[in-house]
């Protein structure tokens, strides 16, 4: 946020005493211009790779992209080798007030206040690993402590991707973030706001949106079991209740995103139009059809999957998130096949930040393209964090929001993993 222009006289007073001092209003200098030069550039929703590559950048913004651009006299050139320039890195679901660990304990033993801190610090990590842009999917308990944290990174405090965030999750009583495993008689919180209808999530989706919320995280299924192989997950809203929770959200301007992650939950999201599908882990077909008629994005997460299937804390815990993601990956599969639209998010939080790039490489692995990958990253999560035409690719007049990673990220989606340069909003963070 900018500060107010000086008037002409500044009055100061000072142990009654009144000082009439001439002010001058501050000039700031202007910028240089700057130049990206490396091996290539890939223009996203094309798929042409530039060789070589330059990005002419003025302010934050970007002022010419090709093969050559001009080199405007006092220009810094940053030639930054055998590399490949791509937007910054979009991840449409993490959780900055997570961190590994038992997750039901982090949020009730440690404080708000600390937690925040070390949101600061994930936002600092998942940035310099190239993530110029995120959608935080809940605080788990923190409230709207994320309001801060993306005030702060936005006036330049400290450093982290542009936010949108949705403070609490909200959730039914003994819902998928409720306190279900705790003595009763201590009344151990919830993670989530609790709506036990229509009306009650319309209120407190306003209360969160005075707080500072950029759109609604509504959980509408859980808790999950895995029966012969195959996923059960009760749905917490009807369809009826989350088509008032989105015409809410379109009054304020927002939008509503649903972790759900199997039928009959997903179809009701479906039906009442929400923003996007997280988890999305079962799809039936008449869901699919409306994603994709509708344009609905399934942010699969297949990365936090992956990493409580390595991470379980008992054998038969192990057993049971393997199936979970053999199940999964079986699912994604058919919905690539079927031609949903996808957007990318990780989950990160419960496991580190900064790492995951990987959700990429496995959406490549269990069967999408890399250019498609990029694209769902880039474009669509764009459109989805309500900044289509601003960022998500290197083009004229978008924010100058740029990594460089080595190779062809075409030839193999794991350099996404290994960003060596960063650049958010004409600003250089890492090199």
């Amino acid at each position: 946020m900018s500060k107010p222009t000086l008037g002409l006289r500044t009055i100061l007073v000072c142990s009654g005493l009144v000082f009439a001092a001439a002010a001058i209003p501050a000039q700031q200098p202007t910028p240089a211009a700057i130049v990206l030069h490396a091996a290539r550039l890939l223009q996203v929703d094309s798929g042409t790779v530039l060789q070589p590559g330059e990005v002419l950048v003025e302010g934050e913004r970007i002022r010419a992209v090709g093969t050559s651009v001009d080199h405007p006299q006092g220009a810094k050139i940053f030639d930054l080798g055998d590399v490949t320039l791509l937007p910054g890195l979009i991840d449409a679901h993490v959780h900055l007030f997570l961190h590994p660990g038992t997750e039901d304990l982090q949020t009730v033993q440690e404080s708000v206040p600390w937690r925040t801190i070390l949101a600061e610090q994930a936002a600092k990590a998942d940035l310099l690993a190239g993530f110029t842009a995120e959608r935080d999917m809940g605080t788990e308990g923190a409230g709207s402590a994320d309001t801060a944290v993306r005030n702060a990174i936005n006036d330049g405090l400290i450093l982290g991707p542009r936010l949108r965030i949705s403070g609490n999750a909200i959730d039914i009583l003994g819902g998928h973030e409720d306190a279900l495993n705790f003595n009763p008689a201590q009344h151990v919180l919830s993670n989530a706001d609790y709506a036990n209808s229509a009306e009650q999530m319309v209120a407190v989706m306003r209360a969160q949106h005075k707080e500072g919320s950029d759109f609604a995280k509504v959980y509408e299924t859980g808790p999950d079991r895995m029966v012969d192989g195959i996923l059960h997950t009760p749905y917490q809203y009807t369809e009826a209740q989350l088509a008032a929770a989105v015409e809410e959200a379109r009054r304020l301007g927002t939008v509503v995103a649903v972790h759900a992650m199997g039928e009959p939950g997903t179809l009701f999201a479906a039906q009442a139009g929400v923003a996007s599908i997280d988890h999305a882990t079962q799809l039936s077909d008449e869901t699919m059809r409306l994603m994709r008629e509708k344009q609905i994005p399934a942010v699969p997460t297949l990365t936090i999957f992956e990493y409580f299937a390595a991470h379980a804390e008992s054998p038969a815990m192990a057993a049971r998130e393997t199936s979970l993601l053999n199940y999964k990956i079986s699912e994604f599969k058919k919905q690539v096949a079927a031609g949903i639209p996808f957007a990318v998010g990780s989950d990160v939080g419960p496991f580190p930040h900064g790492t995951q790039a990987r959700e990429l490489e496995l959406m490549v692995r269990y069967g999408m393209k890399p250019l498609a990958v990029l694209q769902a990253d880039l474009i669509n999560g764009a459109k989805l964090l309500g900044w289509e035409g601003q960022i998500g690719q290197l083009k004229a007049g978008y924010f100058a929001d740029v990594i460089a990673v080595p190779g062809n990220p075409l030839d193999d989606i794991t350099a996404a993993e290994r960003v060596s340069f960063v650049m958010k909003g004409g600003v250089v963070v890492r090199q």
